[in-house]
């Protein structure tokens, strides 16, 4: 028999409640809102949470276009990326990333903050960036939250 009635409960793949979660980046500081984003795909706003579990939602991230730094980071936040071909290093600014690739800039925020091993990797791909308002995940009904108050 047993008396103990304060178990602690670890979440697993089945128990873990996974939602899908809608988030408008319209007007947003990247750093605060990929941390809030980040927050939310490792699950530590559950109180199920559960350090080596993926328990966190789907999080579904629109109008990465309209992102707002602060300071001179729009013109001297660099972004690197490589060519595979010898000497194929190219270097961005955050401006032009914005200009060719919004949901990058997003994409590499967040997954600066998650784990750095295969963990952080299921989270990773928990994470969908558009750039417009138009997403194709309404058949999931995510419900839009505000992480910024």
């Amino acid at each position: 028999m047993d008396t103990l009635s304060y178990k602690t409960k670890s979440a697993n793949a089945a128990t873990a409640d996974k939602k899908w979660v809608l988030v408008d980046a319209e007007g947003q500081t990247l750093g605060r809102l990929s941390s809030r984003i980040a927050f939310v795909l490792r699950g530590k706003h559950k109180p199920n949470f559960t350090p080596h579990v993926d328990c966190g939602d789907n999080v579904v991230v629109i109008n990465a276009e309209k992102i707002r730094l602060t300071g001179k980071k729009m013109a001297e936040k660099q972004y690197i990326h490589h060519t595979t071909y010898p000497g194929g290093q190219r270097f961005r600014t955050a401006q032009e990333q914005i200009g060719m690739e919004p949901r990058k800039v997003i994409e590499a925020a967040v997954k600066g903050m998650l784990p750095k091993n295969r963990l952080g990797s299921k989270l990773y791909s928990n994470l969908y960036v558009y750039a417009g308002s138009e997403h194709p995940h309404q058949g999931q009904n995510p419900q839009t939250i505000e992480l910024i108050s």
